[in-house]
C-alpha cells in the first residue's frame, strides 16, 4: 500500500491506496513545518491520521509514502521526514513541496503552469516531472495574492478602514460576532491568524453578488496574475514563445469556489485555463499507480 498526502496550512488530505485499487481518503490537521515543532507534527499524525487508517494496515504495510506539503522547502523536509518515519519505521518515504504536488495532480506529464489558491498561495513552471522555476510565494504578510488568508486581510482591512460601505461592515461584524478588539487580538496576538483571516473570506463568497465584493475579488485575482502568473509567460515584457501556449491549472478551495470570477480574470488577461480542482489528490492517485506494489 501507498499513503500520499496533500497538506496545507489548514488541513492535510490522505489517501491510502491498495495494489488492488481500493482507496480510502481521510482528513486531518494541517501539517506544516515552518509553524509546528517535529513532535507536533509527529503527534499528528499518530493521534489523528492513525486511528483513521489503523483498521486498514491488517492488508499490508504502507511500502511508500508520498507527503506533499506547505512549508516543505529543503530546509524543512528533514523534519518531514522524521516525523513520518517516527510513526512508519518501514516504508520509503517522499517529502515534497505542496506546489510539486499541485502540479503533478493538476498536470500530470504534461507542461504547464501550476497555481494553489487555498489559505496560501504559490505557483510554479512545470516540465511534466519536476518544477523547473517558481516565483517566491512570500507568504501573506508579504506576498500570497490569490489566496484566502490574503483575501480574509483586505476584506477585513477594507471594512475597518469604511473602503466598502457601512452597510456591509455592520454586516460582516454582526455575522460574525466580532468587534475591532477582536479582530486586532486574532490577527496580532493569536496563533495561525493566516487560518483565522482565510476563515473570514468566506463572507466574501456568501456576497459575491454585490458588485464591491466581486470588484474586491476580481481585483485580488488580478494581483496574482500580475504579479505571479505573468512571470512565466513574459520575459521583460516580451511574450515567452517556450510557454506561450502552456495551459494554467488551479487548485485549492479558493481557486475552486470562486471560478467564475478566477476565469473572468484569466479570460481578460488572454491566458488559456487548464484545470480547476479543489485539491490535486486525484491526479496525484493516478500519477502515482506505478508506485503500487502487492504487499503482505
Amino acid at each position: 500500500m501507498i499513503l500520499i498526502a496533500d497538506s496545507g496550512s489548514t488541513k492535510v488530505h490522505w489517501c491510502l491506496m491498495a495494489a488492488n485499487g481500493q482507496f480510502t481518503d481521510v482528513m486531518t490537521d494541517g501539517i506544516n513545518p515552518f509553524f509546528q515543532t517535529c513532535d507536533a507534527m509527529r503527534n499528528s499524525i499518530s493521534n489523528q491520521l492513525l486511528p483513521q487508517i489503523g483498521h486498514l494496515l491488517w492488508a499490508g504495510k504502507v511500502t511508500h509514502i508520498f507527503f506533499y506539503g506547505a512549508g516543505c522547502t529543503p530546509e524543512k523536509i528533514p523534519f518531514v521526514e522524521k516525523a513520518l518515519r517516527a510513526v512508519f519505521k518501514t516504508a520509503e518515504i517522499h517529502v515534497a513541496s505542496d506546489m510539486l504536488g499541485a502540479a503533478r495532480g493538476l498536470l500530470g506529464t504534461q507542461k504547464g503552469v501550476a497555481c494553489i489558491l487555498g489559505t496560501g498561495s504559490g505557483s510554479c513552471l512545470y516540465d511534466g516531472e519536476n518544477i523547473k522555476w517558481s516565483v517566491p510565494s512570500l507568504g501573506y504578510i508579504l506576498g500570497d495574492e490569490g489566496s484566502a488568508a490574503v483575501m480574509g486581510k483586505r476584506l477585513v482591512g477594507d471594512l475597518l478602514k469604511n473602503q466598502l460601505g457601512g452597510d456591509l461592515k455592520e454586516k460582516f461584524l454582526t455575522q460574525n460576532n466580532l468587534t475591532m478588539a477582536d479582530i486586532i487580538e486574532h490577527v496580532y496576538r493569536q496563533p495561525f491568524p493566516n487560518r483565522w483571516l482565510a476563515s473570514l473570506a468566506r463572507f466574501c463568497s456568501e456576497n459575491i453578488d454585490d458588485k464591491r465584493i466581486h470588484d474586491l475579488v476580481y481585483d485580488h485575482f488580478q494581483e496574482f496574475v500580475r504579479r505571479n502568473v505573468m512571470q512565466y509567460y513574459e520575459v521583460d515584457g516580451v511574450e515567452n514563445p517556450e510557454t506561450s501556449q502552456m495551459p494554467v491549472g488551479f487548485v485549492g478551495s479558493v481557486a475552486y469556489y470562486y471560478r467564475p470570477v478566477l476565469e473572468e480574470v484569466m479570460d481578460d488577461y488572454g491566458f488559456m485555463i487548464g484545470k480547476i480542482l479543489q485539491d490535486p489528490i486525484e491526479g496525484l492517485k493516478q500519477y502515482h499507480l506505478a508506485d503500487l506494489v502487492p504487499t503482505t
